[in-house]
């Protein structure tokens, strides 16, 4: 049997306090805490570990809380759709596949809209998405929403102005019906920084898993980062009201995101055995905080 070799981040051997780790090191291992107290021994770094080992004690105890959530909304029938904007890359989709991983896909969706059809384009805009609206004790999680035409679309060309002004009037009249009618909309936008989600995008290249995810759409993102921030800025100032205001998330920091994401839905609502939660329900608000609070423009 050989031996593993931990390197530091650069990839040397530290020779004064390296320490090899065997066979017989690694089949003593038990949870991930064990694998932290063997780093320590051996005189590696922790900084990291901890990270990770807090992220990911942080997300089970948070997931728990959302199984909770979905439960009070099914039995109170509540209707509850949580909207995830963002530029690309700035880690949407990651922070949805976590929040819905542990819940009842009976009671939950995730929406995320491919082009509209022929069809589709002749309706009226908001149609394709009024569909899709959450049912009675159900929660849907849009990946992206009808706030296409409020960036993307101008950005790329993909409406006219008449289309792009018309979206902009009507919007938060939308949105205050579905208020007034009961239904809970809250909108995130991720904020990144351009010079992380060039780094994200030349990962994706280089990953065959994630390949997929990169677009002709992505790859303008950067070239046409200043339209992308004008028409972003246009969006907050015109359509964050007090009945669906827009929570903007930090996120070049992903794991970071999606647990203090997790924390803020969790807070707007009163649930069964919240008060027994085994961790913080409220967000950072150095991470999390509403647009015209926002006091630090990563984006």
């Amino acid at each position: 049997m050989g031996e593993f070799i931990i390197m530091d981040d650069a990839g040397n051997k530290n020779k004064k306090k390296q320490q090899h780790l065997t066979n017989q090191d690694f089949n003593q291992l038990d949870p991930a805490q064990s694998l932290r107290t063997l780093l320590e021994a051996k005189g590696r770094s922790l900084e990291k570990v901890d990270f990770n080992l807090h992220y990911e004690d942080q997300l089970r105890k948070l997931q728990v809380e959302l199984v909770k959530l979905q439960s009070h909304v099914s039995k109170t029938l509540q209707r509850v759709a949580v909207i995830f904007e963002g530029r690309d890359a700035a880690g949407k989709g990651g922070a949805i596949k976590r929040f819905v991983e542990h819940l009842n896909p009976r009671s939950m969706r995730v929406v995320a809209l491919s082009k509209p059809t022929e069809k589709e384009r002749g309706q009226w805009y908001f149609r394709r998405y009024i569909k899709e609206l959450p049912n009675p004790g159900e929660i849907v999680f849009f990946d992206r929403s009808w706030y296409n035409r409020a960036v993307v679309e101008p950005v790329m060309d993909f409406c006219t102005l008449e289309q792009y002004q018309q979206f902009m009037r009507q919007v938060s009249e939308f949105e205050h019906m579905l208020f007034e009618d009961g239904l809970k909309v809250i909108k995130f936008w991720f904020s990144i920084d351009k010079t992380e989600q060039e780094r994200r995008f030349k990962e994706r290249a280089k990953n065959p898993l994630k390949q997929w995810k990169l677009s002709p759409v992505d790859r303008e993102g950067q070239k046409l980062w200043e339209k992308y921030t004008y028409y972003k800025e246009q969006m907050f100032s015109r359509t964050h009201t007090p009945f669906s205001p827009w929570v903007i998330i930090k996120t070049n920091v992903k794991k970071q995101a999606r647990l203090e994401s997790m924390r803020y839905v969790l807070s707007q609502f009163e649930y069964a055995g919240k008060e027994k939660a085994a961790t913080r329900v409220l967000a950072d608000p150095n991470v999390v905080m509403k647009f015209h609070r926002a006091i630090y423009d990563l984006d």
